[in-house]
């Protein structure tokens, strides 16, 4: 029996039976984590208002030999990411990155990249606190996000021979199941892939170099923003396998004009 000590982000919470709850955590020792909270429901106690979105713990847990959930001994509030719940943009960009991390998050593994994963879950919620959402903010918080769960597309290098992109072919081929791009040469020789101009892809690798805050400086628009809103939502939808169930939430409340005349 594996006895866990650790800060954690409340991912999903699921009611279970009369008084228990089932918790998805991201772990800052342990990756992400499903434990159960026994009478989470009754218990002012042990969960004083703890079990909810977004909600950054310290929790004590209890790994069970050979049992694939955890047991929730204890969790306290730190601090709840409270602007999330108080505007519609915030909360449905704050929803899709927890199922992000709950979809592609792995379990375990090493102790630095889970912390460093940790880390850059709390920041991007604070990020998104500080700051309206607009889908120049998801394209570029999507692509960061891959990056920390180490999925992150390859942006300057043909996939297949391993040239760098040159200035003398200013629209490449992006091979979602490949990772990346073909160069002119290496197009030549497969089916099409997506359309992206190589100032597009130059843009998305510069906003891996920068702290969050920097990103407002970053110039997106047109259709750079648009060919980019493309290239990592499909890249992410074949990581993930399926479309997450906040995704169209979030669509709404970015295309509020789109929506309607739909």
């Amino acid at each position: 029996m594996k006895r866990l000590r650790t800060e954690a982000l409340v991912l999903r919470t699921l009611d279970f039976g009369e008084s228990d709850r089932i918790v998805h955590l991201l772990t800052r020792n342990g990756g992400r984590m499903v434990a159960i909270a026994k009478g989470a429901k009754r218990s002012v106690k042990r969960f004083p208002g703890a079990l909810d979105l977004f909600n950054f713990l310290r929790i004590e847990a209890v790994q069970p030999r050979n049992a694939s959930m955890a047991r929730l001994e204890g969790a306290t509030l730190l601090s709840s990411f409270g602007a999330l719940r108080c505007d519609t943009r915030r909360y449905a960009m704050g929803c899709y990155l927890l199922e992000l991390f709950n979809r592609l998050a792995p379990e375990g593994g090493a102790w630095a990249d889970s912390r460093a994963l940790f880390d850059f879950a709390r920041e991007a919620l604070g990020w998104v606190e500080l700051r309206q959402p607009d889908p120049r903010m998801r394209v570029l918080l999507e692509l960061r996000t891959l990056d920390a769960l180490g999925l992150c597309p390859e942006l300057r290098n043909c996939v297949r021979c391993g040239s760098p992109l040159k200035a003398d072919t200013p629209v490449v081929q992006f091979q979602v199941a490949e990772g990346g791009p073909h160069c002119g040469a290496c197009s030549a020789k497969n089916d099409a892939g997506l359309s992206v101009h190589l100032g597009t892809l130059r843009t998305l690798e510069q906003s891996l170099r920068l702290d969050l805050p920097r990103l407002d400086r970053l110039g997106l628009s047109g259709r750079s923003l648009d060919q980019a809103a493309v290239l990592v939502s499909r890249f992410e939808r074949f990581h993930v396998g399926l479309e997450l169930r906040s995704a169209a939430f979030l669509h709404r409340v970015l295309h509020p004009d789109v929506s309607t005349a739909a």
